[in-house]
């Protein structure tokens, strides 16, 4: 028997390479630029495609209906992953005013409705306060940040920063209502702040970095679903 006549034994195709170096796809579920760029840059250097509701769900909206920052960002992290089959990492966020009974609160962004816009809104503001002086200008953003995969919540994380509300808008960074939200610790308002000092300080970055460390820890398998991070409950604004 010649060596031509010798076959070789058969092999099995070994995984293609470039499918386990696939990265895996992370759809931020906003159409809000600002929060996407702030989203973006916190979450650089995580082995994750990031991709917006543009990218992947072109003019599909989700309706907001919840009456805190939590149901708002469960509602949108479950609606857009089931929607898409992708993880999605949602967030809802705000300003909170003592004086104002908490106000806007979950309404932050349509504020001055029916035609609210960043000027709009701050100008709301403005005027709300300016018909109560003398009364404190305590406040607080909020947001809250929620992954879903498999059509489930995985992890739900926090971020809060304190500060007071400005009688004039102040520096030309940031959006919405940055120009008025002063940070005591910095001296400036967060319109003020470059990107990255905002970053280490905002609500949405201490919120994100909570999020990108079980992300670290975890990827973005589904293995963890269920899983919540559990949020106490908050003590008020004057605590």
């Amino acid at each position: 028997m010649s060596a031509a006549d010798i076959k070789s034994p058969e092999r099995t195709p070994l995984p293609s390479k470039r499918r386990k170096s696939e990265t895996t796809k992370l759809l931020i579920a906003s159409t809000n630029a600002g929060k996407i760029r702030e989203l973006r840059a916190a979450l650089a250097g995580l082995p994750f495609r990031i991709v917006g509701l543009e990218d992947v769900l072109p003019g599909v909206e989700y309706r907001e209906r919840g009456r805190t920052f939590s149901e708002n960002a469960r509602g949108k992290a479950l609606y857009y992953s089931r929607r898409s089959g992708l993880p999605a990492l949602a967030e809802d966020s705000g300003l909170e005013v003592e004086s104002l009974s908490l106000a806007p609160g979950v309404k932050s962004a349509r504020f001055a409705a029916p035609r609210p816009s960043d000027e709009a809104n701050n100008r709301k503001l403005i005027r709300l306060l300016a018909a109560v002086p003398g009364t404190p200008r305590r406040a607080r953003f909020v947001c809250v940040m929620v992954l879903a995969a498999g059509g489930r919540v995985v992890r739900e994380v926090r971020g809060e920063a304190r500060g007071t509300i400005a009688e004039a808008p102040r520096g030309s960074g940031g959006f919405g209502y940055d120009p008025l939200f002063y940070f005591p610790r910095l001296r400036k308002t967060f319109a003020e702040l470059r990107p990255d000092e905002k970053n280490a300080v905002s609500h949405r970055g201490r919120a994100v970095r909570k999020m990108a460390a079980y992300l670290r820890q975890h990827g973005l398998s589904a293995r963890a679903a269920g899983v919540n991070a559990g949020l106490r409950r908050r003590s008020p604004l004057s605590r």
